[in-house]
């Protein structure tokens, strides 16, 4: 590892006695970064209101706060996660500062988060916006780092020492429990965990979901959870021309669900799901819709004044629910195998287990009626239940984030980093965008704005000098520190490799690729 100028680690003369210049070599990085006074954290931190810059306990030499001024105007920038966030986070950044250089920092062994583990295999379209994520990939000044786990690998604060600005777009990689009796036992599966199942994510690949019963159960009514009624009953020859696992593949052609029941706590007026989705799941190939018509009384004359959005879709629901089919409609749900309904006004109190208690046999509902108007409408129990008999209980209420660091303020009730407009609260210099800043809601579109907002205020705040003014080493200093913990990057070009091995193998059966979904094989195929 060679010093400045050439020098070796010990000749780094200049940075380590006079300060004039930031150590251009790993080891005195790490030297300095330890034991130097830090001018770069002087910065004005009015823009973090009860943030108080810490005492020092020397003072900075004379020439500390000297630096480069080709650096200056290069900052180093760090964004954590490469899903939707981080990538719309990244291309803001590069648009709108010339001189920026980004790095992406991702825990899996390739980059995308959810455009390529959480949309379903049958939306191919959604995932085109990978092609603007690959332009700025191969951007000279963006750098994709996968296979570096944030908060275990490297910390949070050792990022900020080496960045000028540090951006948490890691999104949301857990779900919410029910919190119920029974919700542990066997055949009671998060969709979260399902949809990273059939779309290749590795660590749920162990996941072998039992498809030999009858009847499945989706606990929630958004848009994942038509995902997966979907996908199960989908017939899997549709399936074989995308890019779903060929593991899944399997196990569905062997599937036995005919029946999926889609619950909700509240009404019609309250579903998340989009009039997209609703209308793939009515016309689903070989299936028929089960509405109760009850459900509906009344609703007409409500929908008159909401949003067009949601009044279409409620008028969909209407027309499917109340109207008679046409002779052709009555013919295809006359000759259905299988089907799919919605129930309303149901809250999950407990998972019934077989006799023997190996097993899910049901789920025990609550009866519900609604309270309040508008947004603050809420279930409440009204005393009643019913059991619903499944062999497969499917958890879809919601997603949330983790905190990834304990240096990080986290509210785990809301399950989001604490911030203002993207700014993480009472921490200068660490920002958050996507889903960890403002809960798991909302579509790719949705993200694409919240990710360009964050990046825009953190330019503001560069612009003025509410960041630090000197020069960081960004990752020269951190891969000393990856390289010193057994830990080896992979770069974006290590993954334009995996993704032609993928391609390559998906073209021996007309799909589009074959996920490769073993870490250590993907490692082989790299080399390492």
């Amino acid at each position: 590892m060679g010093g400045f100028r050439g020098t070796s680690p010990a000749g780094c003369r200049t940075c380590a006695q006079h300060c004039g210049v930031i150590a251009s070599c790993s080891a005195c990085w790490l030297l300095f970064s330890a034991m130097a006074p830090r001018c770069w954290r002087w910065w004005r931190w009015s823009a973090w209101p009860g943030v108080r810059p810490p005492h020092s306990r020397s003072i900075p030499t004379p020439g500390f706060c000297r630096k480069f001024s080709t650096q200056e105007k290069t900052p180093q920038i760090c964004v954590v996660g490469s899903g939707p966030a981080g990538f719309y986070t990244a291309q803001h950044l590069l648009k709108h500062h010339t001189q920026a250089h980004v790095d992406i920092y991702e825990k899996q062994l390739v980059p995308f988060g959810l455009v390529r583990f959480g949309v379903a295999p049958d939306h191919p379209e959604v995932k085109n916006v990978i092609n603007t994520f690959t332009q700025t990939a191969r951007s000279d000044r963006c750098a994709f780092r996968g296979n570096v786990v944030v908060g275990r690998d490297v910390t949070v604060p050792e990022l900020q020492e080496a960045y000028h600005a540090v951006v948490l777009s890691y999104g949301a990689e857990d779900h919410q429990r029910l919190e119920i009796p029974g919700e542990e036992l066997p055949g009671v599966v998060s969709a979260r965990a399902f949809v990273g199942w059939y779309n290749g994510l590795p660590e749920n690949q162990e996941l072998a979901p039992d498809l030999s019963c009858d009847t499945a159960v989706i606990l929630g009514q958004g848009n994942v959870a038509l995902d997966v009624a979907r996908i199960l009953l989908t017939p899997p020859e549709h399936l074989e021309k995308t890019d779903i696992t060929e593991a899944a593949l399997r196990v569905l052609r062997q599937s036995r669900v005919k029946t999926v029941w889609i619950v909700g706590r509240r009404g019609p007026l309250q579903v998340a799901f989009t009039i997209k989705e609703l209308r793939e799941m009515i016309q689903l190939p070989g299936t028929r819709p089960i509405l109760d018509s009850s459900d509906f009384l009344g609703l007409q004359d409500k929908i008159k004044d909401v949003p067009r959005p949601r009044r279409r879709l409620t008028e969909l629901l209407l027309r499917t629910a109340t109207e008679k089919p046409g002779v052709e409609e009555a013919a295809f749900r006359a000759l259905a195998s299988r089907a799919w309904g919605l129930r309303f006004f149901r809250s999950p109190q407990e998972v019934l287990p077989t006799p023997d208690g190996r097993q899910v046999a049901g789920i025990r509902l609550a009866v519900t009626s609604l309270e309040g108007v508008g947004e603050s409408t809420r279930a409440v129990p009204t005393g009643d239940v019913e059991d619903l008999p499944c062999g497969l209980l499917l958890s879809s209420v919601g997603y949330k984030s983790r905190p990834i660091d304990p240096s990080v303020p986290f509210d785990p009730k809301l399950g989001i980093i604490p911030n203002i407009e993207g700014r993480v609260v009472n921490v200068p210099g660490l920002y958050c965008s996507g889903w960890v800043k403002r809960g798991p809601t909302g579509v790719i579109t949705t993200t694409m704005t919240d990710s360009f907002l964050t990046s825009q205020v953190l330019l503001e705040d560069l612009k003025a000098g509410l960041l630090p003014s000197g020069p960081r080493p960004g990752f020269s200093a951190i891969q000393a520190l990856l390289s010193h913990r057994g830990v080896r990057p992979v770069s974006f070009s290590d993954w334009e490799k995996l993704d032609a091995e993928e391609v390559s193998r998906g073209q021996d059966t007309g799909k589009p690729r074959e996920k490769l979904v073993d870490r250590r094989e993907m490692l082989q195929l790299l080399g390492r």
